[in-house]
């Protein structure tokens, strides 16, 4: 069986103010083009369709075009929702959207009921497991605590236990949005830390065939059953060297993977990241490859220099961000704020900052805890708002 894995569209997302609706138009005519001409039997869609619970209607309409060209091509779909979609509205019509070959998972509760397809040596089972938020569904997984590695541990042990119930020799795959230990993140996923812990361990989906993972937007293998496909744009400059791919793997007789291929995304526009002294990104003809490419620069002046955008943009007219990071002593009393910053997350600068107005003693492993809590408690809160609204 030919499986396409994509995932991370976030359609609807935008790059540094720039719309993005055409190229993901584009990626969207590549990917049902790719579909029709290398004959894919199922399409995998790994979460974060949308980039915001409560997507613009552009964005909407978009995501209805490409599930009317894959139901008219007759390629059975199956989508899940991640942690920037809302799962209630995603999974709207999931039941009629299901008699026409689309199958949307987004209940959690759901994730052992697979979408089973047959081809020549059997079945294969698809089972979805939506993006889950440890604090909302722990109780209803019956997980040991609210962790992101005993939530999905839990689902993974439904899907297992199901799969123990089918005819012998059936294959599995399994539809995961998490950040899985292993992979190499970017500036661009949303943070999804719990406790302290982001990633899980990439065993917890031991006993299935393949793992088609979204949220990390590199594509990557963690294991050889274990991949990324990673988004199909790029929406940071952090993802400037990324290779944009969709995944096609064959599954054989026996769940193996027979064959793959990495199926290049169109490129719109390449980015850039460029650094040093503004006249020399203005003068060195090495860069002229870049001049037609999406700009980052980041400007290592001592002093900051008149005009920097109007003049960058003068050579390169799509510069998109302008960085200012002189060339000093670290020493220096002037190092910036953000530098000193850099490379820390929110819990951490809590921590330096309790440091700070005590002269030097961080908190206690009891404020840890405290601390940790909090902000653990605002981002489950803002989630529940935003897909609540």
């Amino acid at each position: 069986m030919r499986l396409l894995h994509t995932s991370d569209w976030h359609l609807g997302r935008s790059f540094h103010r720039v719309s993005l609706l055409d190229a993901q138009a584009a990626y969207l005519d590549h990917l049902v083009a790719t579909v029709r001409e290398r004959e894919v039997d199922v399409v995998l869609v790994a979460g974060d369709v949308y980039d915001r619970a409560v997507p613009p209607l552009t964005a909407v309409e978009l995501f209805d075009r490409a599930l009317h060209r894959l139901a008219t091509a007759g390629i059975p779909t199956v989508m899940i929702s991640g942690n920037h979609d809302s799962a209630r509205r995603l999974g709207v019509g999931a039941g009629l959207f299901g008699r026409a070959g689309i199958h949307l998972r987004t209940d959690p509760e759901g994730c052992a009921t697979p979408v089973v397809l047959a081809d020549d040596h059997g079945d294969v089972a698809f089972y979805g497991l939506p993006y889950l938020e440890p604090a909302l569904v722990k109780d209803a997984l019956g997980a040991s605590k609210a962790g992101h590695e005993a939530v999905l541990t839990a689902a993974m042990d439904r899907v297992r236990a199901d799969l123990a119930t089918r005819p012998a020799g059936t294959r599995s795959v399994v539809l995961a949005h998490a950040f899985v230990a292993g992979g190499e993140p970017s500036d661009s996923e949303r943070d999804i830390t719990v406790g302290g812990v982001a990633a899980v361990p990439a065993g917890v989906f031991d006993g299935v065939d393949y793992a088609a993972l979204g949220h990390l937007h590199g594509s990557q293998r963690v294991t050889e059953r274990v991949r990324y496909s990673g988004s199909p744009l790029a929406y940071s400059f952090s993802e400037a060297d990324h290779r944009k791919t969709m995944w096609l793997i064959d599954l054989d007789a026996h769940g193996n993977i027979a064959a793959e291929e990495r199926v290049d995304c169109p490129v719109e526009r390449p980015l850039a990241r460029l650094r040093g002294r503004l006249d020399i990104l203005l003068e060195d003809p090495a860069l002229d490859r870049h001049e037609q490419a999406w700009v980052e620069a980041t400007l290592t002046d001592p002093a900051r220099p008149a005009e920097p955008m109007a003049r960058l943009a003068r050579r390169f007219p799509h510069t998109l961000s302008l960085v200012f990071d002189p060339e000093r002593p670290p020493e220096d009393p002037l190092a910036s704020y953000a530098q000193r910053l850099k490379g820390r997350d929110d819990h951490q600068i809590a921590e330096d900052f309790v440091a700070h107005v005590r002269g030097g003693s961080g908190p206690s492993d009891l404020e840890r805890t405290v601390l940790r809590g909090a902000f653990d408690d605002v981002r489950v809160d803002e989630t529940v708002r935003e897909v609540s609204r």
